[in-house]
């Protein structure tokens, strides 16, 4: 425990997408630079693909962000003996957002950010470029301290 009663551990945050190939490894990215050292972030599918996208690596690696480590996996990872403890799961996809997802241990706290699929658009560079933005700006929101008075801007 820090000086204040609080975990000295970063928040670990899992981004869900069902093929866990780009949305959700732009989040995991994009939280693990900009929440870096208060946020750790993962990413998993319900439904992985089982690789990632390589324009979604491209785009990544284009902008400056590290892209080892990045990989398309189960949800069920987490919930593995030896997984993180989950602080916040959000999804960035609709249809995940609508599966049954499973019970977390710790019964961490649940958002849903609706993301547009890339792959529906062809998964052209303009729309992977649109989906990074928006997890982005969402992300920026989310790692932003609290106002007074524990408020989000």
């Amino acid at each position: 425990m820090g000086e204040n009663g609080s975990s000295t551990r970063p928040h670990n945050v899992l981004f869900l997408c069902t093929g866990n190939a780009a949305r959700s490894i732009l989040a995991e990215a994009i939280l693990n630079r900009v929440g870096a050292p208060r946020f750790k972030a993962y990413s998993a599918g319900s439904q992985p693909k089982g690789q990632v996208d390589p324009r979604a690596l491209a785009l990544l690696d284009g902008r400056g962000f590290p892209t080892d480590g990045l990989r398309s996996k189960s949800w069920h990872e987490f919930r593995a003996p030896g997984a993180p403890e989950l602080d916040f799961v959000i999804t960035v996809c609709d249809k995940a957002a609508r599966e049954a997802c499973p019970v977390w241990p710790g019964r961490p706290a649940r958002a849903h950010w609706s993301v547009p699929d890339p792959a529906a658009a062809g998964g052209s560079q303009t729309a992977l470029a649109e989906a990074f933005e928006l997890l982005h700006s969402h992300i920026t929101a989310f790692c932003a301290p609290p106002l007074a008075g524990g408020v989000r801007p």
